[in-house]
């Protein structure tokens, strides 16, 4: 029961344990997601802590960056190097239900803690490798960040074809093959998880970033291997007299309530518009007649008209106008959480689960705050503890 006294729903994790191994973005995302189902998650750190700590956007010294991506974990910061901490992790990893760690490959194995000898202390162990290009192959120890991937697995050029007028791939900002690596890594996760409820056994899962940006692109893996045929309608923005709107009047019936929220419904009798393949071939002059119309309009006219009519559309949002969106708010989209420089907000997973508490917690662990607990629960003494951080082997 929380604080207030409304009854707290259980997580579907509830007293799963997770060691944590990972930095930046994929891996934290993954780990993150964990944590909102209720997982318990130790979060290994190095003694400088992950780098995103250090990120903007910062308040009073605090990463907002890394609490989003952090938030729910506890941290224990230790020296890897040091072989006293190595025997410490490996009695954790014996309580532990899943390890995650996006390393590049080998350098777990050279700490002495590769899948082949934990799960030889813990059978059970689930343990989730990301990499960029996965564990095996040619370029498996090649480095690769998100915009490096974006490159290399064709999305940038795929992008690049769909922008007329473009002469070189998009600057790249948003870091998707973090994200979906990190959400193929939670997915995975819960496999294991379901299948080791039948087994008793753990196992090794290797996801590559690289393969996950691959499997995005569905139509146009097809279209490498069948080209020739006309090229597919894109979706185009708009232009409104104060900013821009999408429209996707894709199906037959979205058409015709196009036609009769501009006002023209002698489109449908149009040649170039009678058939959905008529409509096809002629997609961009329907798009450049119907920015005609929402030319002499507000974007948000224009959406609520179409709205009304039931044509698929959405203005151009900025990312600020979100934060308080009735749709989101009204599905819980944003949950408040706090670290020593105050309170923000962060997402919360994109799904609902009626038996299950999904939800960001609210517990930003500064760095190494929580290793003497954690070493406490091996039987470790407070002055064995003393002795670690002394020797400057613990934060």
């Amino acid at each position: 029961m929380a604080d207030d006294g409304k009854i707290v729903m259980a997580g579907a994790l509830d007293g799963v344990r997770v060691l944590d191994f990972t930095s930046v973005m994929a891996g934290p995302f993954a780990t993150r997601m964990l944590a909102d189902l209720g997982a318990e998650v130790i979060k290994v750190e190095s003694l400088e802590g992950d780098q995103v700590r250090a990120r903007p956007p910062k308040r009073d010294g605090h990463s907002a960056y890394f609490g989003n991506l952090n938030a729910g974990k506890q941290s224990i910061a230790c020296n890897l190097k040091s072989p006293e901490i190595i025997d410490l992790i490996k009695q954790l990893v014996a309580t532990c239900d899943v390890l995650v760690e996006n390393f590049r490959p080998g350098v777990m194995a050279r700490f002495g803690l590769d899948f082949a000898r934990l799960a030889a202390i813990n059978p059970r162990l689930i343990y989730c490798s990301i990499s960029g290009y996965g564990q095996t192959g040619p370029k498996a120890l090649h480095p690769a960040y998100a915009p490096v991937i974006h490159a290399a697995s064709g999305f940038d050029m795929v992008n690049l074809r769909y922008q007329d007028g473009a002469d070189r791939p998009a600057t790249s900002g948003i870091f998707i093959a973090d994200v979906l690596g990190g959400t193929h890594a939670f997915g995975a996760i819960q496999a294991a998880l379901y299948q080791r409820e039948r087994t008793g056994q753990g196992q090794h899962i290797d996801l590559s970033m690289l393969e996950a940006m691959v499997g995005m692109l569905v139509f146009e893996t097809q279209e490498a291997q069948f080209p020739g045929d006309a090229r597919r309608p894109l979706y185009t923005p708009l232009k409104t007299n104060d900013g821009f709107i999408m429209v996707a009047p894709t199906s037959p019936r979205n058409f015709e309530q196009l036609s009769d929220a501009v006002g023209h419904p002698e489109w449908r009798d149009d040649p170039r518009f009678l058939t959905n393949a008529d409509r096809n071939a002629n997609w961009a002059t329907l798009l450049a007649l119907t920015e005609e119309w929402t030319l002499e309009r507000s974007a948000a006219e224009a959406e609520a008209i179409l709205s009304r009519h039931g044509v698929p559309c959405a203005r151009y949002r900025e990312i600020g106008e979100l934060l308080d969106d009735p749709q989101l708010a009204a599905r819980g989209a944003f949950a408040q959480v706090h670290d020593d420089a105050g309170a923000f907000k962060v997402t919360n997973p994109p799904f609902r689960m009626s038996g299950s508490r999904v939800e960001a917690r609210d517990h930003v662990a500064r760095l190494g705050e929580d290793g003497a607990a954690v070493l406490a629960g091996l039987g470790v003494s407070a002055e064995a503890v003393a002795a670690l951080r002394a020797s400057g082997d613990l934060g």
